[in-house]
């Protein structure tokens, strides 16, 4: 059996272009979630405003996706999906589980989180023989049952919650809810002497020290750039044109691929870096309104069905690099969690029930296929389908649009009047997909949805002006 791992694994390698090193046959990895970022506010997105050399560099030595979704186009959905491979509405995390926002529901607030049913990539990777960690933002249960440790990760430093200060809490801060609060391990709270992102990049680089002789995978899932607006000094003093929160949203940015330098010229320093497997993503669009990021060139923003609120930056480094540069074809951060699987040897067939696909036949030409023929989004009444280069979005308040993606990636032609037929086929390719799903576990109060779409119309007004 031994044998036979070992030749499977060896296979897989040469496939997939992985070195392997003297300390273990399978590779590292290193998944980085961004938090709230805009797409276009990155050195390897075109913008000539933010200051990202670390993830400039790694852009150059990884695939990209210029179209890569996420399953949610909000926070904890979106990282319910990214952690089982699945959508998210298939077990009732539909929406963002915020403490005091819901209504109607038996279910306590601090019940609301990751069902105990649903396997993660943390409990896939344990099962390869893994060492796997979640440094930063969970936001997946603030109850001690849906604790990481309880979730397939042996190493957690992190707060539980969905947003805190960057800076220590102190006596101001006291009325701050637990899930707030800075967590080692198990309910051992301790606050950081230093800014969030900074002290992230340090836990970060101990994990690594500390698993050198085991294969790990670690979930770097900064909080970054999510509000409140925290910034260092030092960072603001780098951006002396910009003013009020974009100001703030360039230091932070620029702090954490400070973060991200550190940590490659730690992989380097050790001799590790030709064995680790670096992916690079953020959870959402990037909220304008809230942080002042930009999404150019797509509309829309988070919490919106629209580009700008579910395609995101996605960079993928192996070690030996790939047979392609770009990858064309969508994708979904649904297929983090397969292909994962797979560079650490695990076989496709043991994940039947997941929705995303396995990457690296697709890249390395081993399927001319793409990966997903129909993509999907759902909150309430609003849903949207991607099927080839069409899209359709449903609204509760105003008739279905339809956009030709090839051409107009900005949602601007709304050809639904054009092509009533097509309307009528995704219509019902959104709904059909819709009667797999299980009913939401919980739900926002019902005046935060007709928000989300007063939200959509004043960034449509300020986009036309």
């Amino acid at each position: 059996m031994v044998l036979k791992r070992l030749k499977i694994l060896l296979l897989l390698f040469s496939f997939s272009g992985v070195e392997i090193n003297a300390q273990h046959t399978t590779p590292n990895i290193i998944l980085i979630l961004s938090d709230d970022a805009g797409y276009a506010d990155f050195g390897f997105q075109g913008s000539r405003v933010m200051c990202t050399p670390a993830l400039d560099q790694l852009a150059k030595e990884s695939v990209s996706f210029p179209q890569a979704y996420v399953a949610g186009a909000v926070c904890g959905p979106s990282r319910a999906a990214l952690l089982t491979g699945r959508y998210q509405q298939r077990f009732g995390f539909e929406e963002n589980n915020v403490p005091g926002y819901m209504q109607n529901y038996c279910i306590e607030d601090d019940q609301m989180g990751l069902p105990l049913e649903e396997r993660t990539i943390g409990n896939y990777m344990q099962s390869l023989g893994y060492t796997t960690g979640i440094i930063g933002k969970w936001h997946m249960g603030n109850d001690d049952v849906f604790h990481p440790l309880k979730r397939g990760f042996d190493f957690f430093y992190g707060f539980r919650g969905g947003a805190r200060s960057y800076w220590p809490f102190s006596e101001e801060n006291k009325n701050s809810r637990e899930e707030d609060y800075m967590e080692r391990g198990f309910r051992n709270f301790e606050e950081p002497d230093q800014y969030l992102t900074d002290a992230f990049t340090e836990e970060t680089i101990q994990f690594i020290d500390d698993n050198l002789d085991t294969p790990f995978f670690l979930f770097l899932s900064f909080n970054a750039v999510h509000t409140p607006m925290d910034a260092k000094k030092e960072d603001l003093a780098q951006f002396p044109t910009l003013e009020g929160n974009r100001k703030k949203l360039a230091a932070m940015t620029y702090g954490m691929d400070r973060g991200f330098q550190k940590i490659f010229d730690h992989l380097k320093k050790l001799g590790i870096e030709k064995n680790t497997v670096i992916i690079y993503t953020n959870d959402n669009g990037g909220p304008t309104d809230a942080n002042s990021s930009d999404n150019s060139p797509l509309s829309g923003t988070k919490a919106s069905h629209y580009e700008g609120g579910i395609r995101v930056p996605f960079l993928m480094k192996l070690p030996n690099g790939s047979s392609q540069d770009i990858y064309q074809q969508p994708i979904s951060t649904l297929d983090i969690l397969p292909t994962c699987f797979a560079l650490g040897g695990g076989e496709d067939k043991i994940l039947e029930t997941i929705d995303g696909v396995n990457l690296l036949p697709y890249l390395q030409n081993a399927n001319s296929e793409i990966p997903h023929k129909e993509l999907y989004w759902k909150k309430e009444n609003r849903g949207a389908v991607r099927s080839g280069n069409w899209k359709f979005l449903r609204f509760p308040d105003r008739p279905a649009e339809l956009y030709d993606l090839s051409k107009d990636i900005g949602e601007t032609n709304n050809l639904a009047a054009i092509y009533p037929e097509k309307v009528k086929e995704m219509y019902q390719m959104l709904f059909n997909w819709e009667t797999t799903l299980s009913r939401p576990r919980w739900q926002l109060q019902r005046k935060y949805e007709k928000a989300a779409m007063e939200r959509i119309d004043k960034y449509k007004k300020a986009k036309t002006n």
